[in-house]
């Protein structure tokens, strides 16, 4: 929940979400067939490349991905100190595909 700093007030939720297609980052075939290889999906001058108005890969990717219907990619984590196997989803399009689950209305929005 945090990262760096000192502890934050926390609220964890819980979502069902219904996503799919996605396509799988780990599979050097699978982002071949897109044009990119797994090392580029770590670059860590993405930001620098696009405010500079160069081509970033990892976009090119993403756009080629939404118009053949993925709606996100499962990637390996590159975040400092994450284990090997840790793993993030990143979504393009979820839009009423995630629904929160607060059966309790501990949240209070029922209410609202």
């Amino acid at each position: 929940a945090n990262q760096v700093g000192t502890l934050q007030p926390t609220t964890l939720v819980a979502y069902q979400a219904d996503i799919g297609p996605l396509l799988d980052g780990r599979d050097a075939a699978a982002l071949r067939h897109f044009g990119i290889a797994p090392a580029e999906l770590a670059d860590p001058a993405w930001r620098d490349r696009m405010l500079s108005g160069k081509p970033v890969p990892t976009q090119d990717l993403a756009e080629a991905a939404i118009a053949q219907g993925y709606a996100g990619i499962v990637v390996p984590s590159y975040a400092r100190g994450a284990p090997a196997d840790a793993l993030n989803l990143v979504l393009w399009d979820w839009d009423g595909r995630i629904t929160l689950v607060d059966d309790d209305d501990r949240l209070g929005l029922r209410n609202n």
